[in-house]
């Protein structure tokens, strides 16, 4: 994932013009144009067959990076990559998650970029590959109104004073076979409620490494959450490899945290020098292993919560020199 570093100036003359608009009436169907689209908060555009209450409500490609594309004898209509938005004059994949755009009424933010293809579409099987896993991203509407192609569209960073931005996971065997119930990912939603962050996703796994890394790495690279928590699978069990996972994915090591948790849990029962729990950075996200009881997931929260908000902002740093003024 490439970082961003505009300056305000360059951020607040950051505009661009609406190619198309698209939309599927069914599940399964290509997108087509149409004359205007409808845009409902909490849905996405009136009529669109993908719109739902969720953070992928609309999804927008540069109509620069299509043209590219077609240069290649590629041939494709808008809305054959399944974009509900083209926009000429803007790289959306360059901005960062949290960035606001504004066409005709309608604001809507960037809440993901780039996604995992699943199964290969038509182009790819055509050209070898499709932009718009890598190209394309995914906003949700802020306010409604009616955006027709023509309409100028202008960029607004985040906004530096913002709610940070949490996911926390849960790993554990039995409580993804639907065995146990998972208290310990609650609690941590919670707390970090109550200090004021957004919890975008709260995730139950089983213990698997190779699935909790893929999960790390597209919620710290595609929705750029500031702060990942863990639950579990920090133990001696053979099964517990969430600490092998985390730092598999990890840019930096930031152990302080993890210490800090260790420290402190002493205090509480000697069996804390067995928690194996890691911090690290991957870009702008901070990963924290948490153990995997609610008891000692509040516990170790509570040790940590107030010391997070100042390394979490000087990971936002560059971000802010592109904020609102």
């Amino acid at each position: 994932m490439e970082e961003t570093g505009r300056t305000a100036e360059e951020c607040r003359e950051k505009t661009g013009t609406v190619h198309a608009v698209c939309i599927s009436k069914a599940r399964g169907t290509e997108k087509e144009a149409v004359p205007e689209g409808h845009f409902l908060v909490n849905f996405g555009i009136e009529g669109d067959a993908h719109g739902g209450n969720w953070h992928r409500q609309v999804s927008l490609l540069s109509y620069d990076k299509v043209e590219e594309f077609n240069s290649r004898g590629a041939g494709v209509k808008d809305g054959a990559f399944g974009e509900n938005l083209v926009v000429e004059g803007i790289d959306f994949r360059s901005l960062p998650v949290g960035t606001r755009l504004y066409a005709g009424d309608v604001v809507l933010e960037m809440t993901q970029i780039g996604k995992e293809c699943h199964s290969h579409c038509a182009i790819y099987k055509r050209m070898g590959e499709c932009i718009m896993p890598r190209e394309g991203v995914f906003a949700k509407v802020i306010q409604e109104g009616v955006i027709r192609p023509g309409d100028t569209m202008r960029v607004e960073a985040p906004a530096p004073d913002r709610p940070f931005t949490a996911a926390v996971i849960t790993l554990s065997d039995k409580g993804a076979k639907g065995e146990r119930k998972d208290e310990s990912g609650p609690a941590a939603a919670e707390m970090l409620k109550a200090a004021g962050y957004e919890v975008v996703e709260t995730l139950l796994l089983p213990d698997d490494a190779e699935r909790l890394k893929t999960q790390l790495i597209r919620l710290a690279d595609s929705r750029q959450v500031d702060l990942i928590l863990t639950s579990g699978g920090t133990g001696f069990s053979l099964r517990d490899q969430t600490p092998e996972a985390t730092m598999a994915v990890a840019d930096r090591n930031a152990p302080g945290i993890a210490e800090a948790i260790r420290s402190q849990s002493m205090a509480v029962t000697n069996r804390a020098m067995l928690s194996r729990g890691v911090s690290v950075i991957r870009k702008k996200t901070l990963i924290v292993n948490l153990p995997g009881s609610p008891k000692a997931v509040r516990e170790s929260l509570g040790f940590i919560l107030d010391s997070l908000d100042h390394g979490l902002a000087i990971l936002r740093g560059s971000a802010s020199e592109c904020a609102r003024q």
